[in-house]
């Protein structure tokens, strides 16, 4: 079936170039009306233009799409919330959010700035929490909502000198569990997007070859396919060069030591039982931990 966005609007942040224009661009030749939201800074974060948003804009234009620019930064709360009122007076609801905007300070831990620290989680992470609680309240209301977090592999497996991003891009795998169970009664539906691709972020880490298996437009589908009509919820979908996969996060069955004396021992001398995966579980929320923990106590005791 055909995913047609007809009549839906969407917000995409960091979609003056590379992933977020891509995401743009699809989700308006699938006929959404989309804000192009870019602040025009480095990769670093430094400076603001409204150019590139506006040269995207053009594109949707020019091949019959609707589309209007915004320049608001998302680590801004009240220029987003102006963004999203903006957004609503002129097309009078917000369909989905896609939060991409992103800047890195890679350093190793040792060597960096707390600064920089703080500035990637304010983008990554509080940037996704403004604009998401800017357009929250519109979804519960209208009962409908599609919103993807763009986490990333740097922070679901690690990735050297990226700590600050890393932690930033997990944070937002935390938020989308969350915020899934609370947007579920309202028809508001959360995932996250792992994406690969040869985007000014990469420069300079990439062959010509990878470059051109790494297309930013690769990713997109992957984008269009979780904001869709009959998208999943709470999914982590890994994707580049075309292919996707999902990752999870399982709890294993575990092993019960109770309260001995050599508890801490027991532990270390069983890692691999503790590790393995066979019985596990992908929790449905936080309580499900204890859940299969109780169960083990009882078990453990004859109950």
């Amino acid at each position: 079936m055909t995913i047609d966005l007809s009549g839906q609007v969407a917000i995409v942040t960091g979609s003056g170039g590379g992933l977020g224009r891509e995401h743009a661009l699809l989700l308006a030749a699938r006929g959404a009306k989309v804000v192009v939201n870019d602040l025009g800074g480095s990769v670093a974060g430094v400076g603001a233009s409204t150019d590139a948003a506006r040269a995207v804009v053009a594109e949707i234009e020019a091949a019959g799409g609707e589309a209007m620019a915004s320049g608001a930064s998302v680590t801004d709360f009240g220029q987003i919330e102006a963004m999203v009122a903006e957004t609503m007076a002129r097309w009078g609801r917000v369909d989905i959010l896609v939060n991409n905007a992103g800047i890195l300070r890679d350093k190793t831990f040792a060597k960096m700035e707390l600064s920089d620290f703080r500035d990637v989680v304010d983008v990554h992470l509080m940037g996704a929490v403004h604009c998401t609680k800017a357009v929250w309240e519109i979804m519960r209301e209208q009962k409908y909502g599609r919103i993807v977090m763009t986490t990333s592999s740097s922070g679901l497996f690690g990735n050297f000198g990226q700590s600050n991003y890393g932690a930033a891009k997990m944070a937002l795998v935390g938020l989308m569990q969350t915020l899934s169970l609370e947007g579920e009664r309202y028809g508001i539906k959360i995932n996250c997007l792992a994406p690969t691709a040869a985007t000014r972020m990469m420069e300079g880490l990439l062959s010509e070859e990878a470059k051109q298996a790494l297309l930013p437009a690769a990713v997109s589908p992957g984008v269009l396919a979780l904001v869709g009509p009959d998208a999943p919820t709470r999914t982590i979908l890994c994707a580049g060069a075309g292919s996707f996969e999902q990752t999870q996060l399982i709890l294993t069955h575990g092993i019960h030591v109770g309260h001995a004396p050599d508890a801490a021992e027991q532990i270390a001398a069983n890692w691999a039982a503790i590790a393995d995966q066979q019985g596990s579980v992908v929790p449905d929320n936080a309580g499900a931990q204890g859940a299969v923990e109780i169960k083990k106590l009882m078990e453990a005791i004859g109950k």
